[in-house]
């Protein structure tokens, strides 16, 4: 009978763990964090990992000379075509060059304006009246003359 019960509470609480995430509303995002790495980004640094982790394996005597040159070859090629297509994104005219250029030219002309809180630092939009950080009310923008 103890048996049947421990049963049930288990089976009540995997439905509860499972359910509650729609019963709370939360989901999971459709956009990138800014943090999050991207594709080539994580190549890039699962290869590196491996060519670290490749040498110490080397240096502890766990990877003879053939075996040692053979993947380090290999995984120094991914980190080299990892690090070219970051490069190529980055570079100018590339999409993600022009979405950063975009952004800087959007950040200096708010400066330019004027709308910066004075309570957290944070530029805002030009027009607008709260900060879109902290909130506060933000000075208005006085008529010279």
């Amino acid at each position: 009978m103890s048996g049947l019960l421990a049963g049930v509470g288990l089976a009540l609480l995997v439905v509860a763990w499972i359910l509650h995430p729609l019963v709370t509303g939360r989901s999971a995002p459709m956009h990138r964090d800014d943090d999050e790495l991207t594709d080539v980004q994580h190549r890039k640094r699962i290869a590196l990992l491996a060519l670290r982790d490749v040498e110490y394996d080397h240096h502890a005597g766990k990877l003879d000379e053939a075996d040692y040159l053979a993947m380090k070859r290999k995984i120094s090629a991914e980190a080299l075509s990892a690090l070219d297509e970051e490069e190529r994104a980055l570079s100018p005219g590339s999409p993600e060059s022009l979405d950063v250029e975009a952004e800087i030219r959007a950040l200096r002309a708010t400066l330019r304006e004027g709308a910066v809180c004075q309570e957290c630092g944070n530029p805002n939009a030009a027009g607008s009246r709260f900060c879109g950080a902290c909130g506060a009310a933000l000075a208005r923008a006085r008529a010279s003359g």
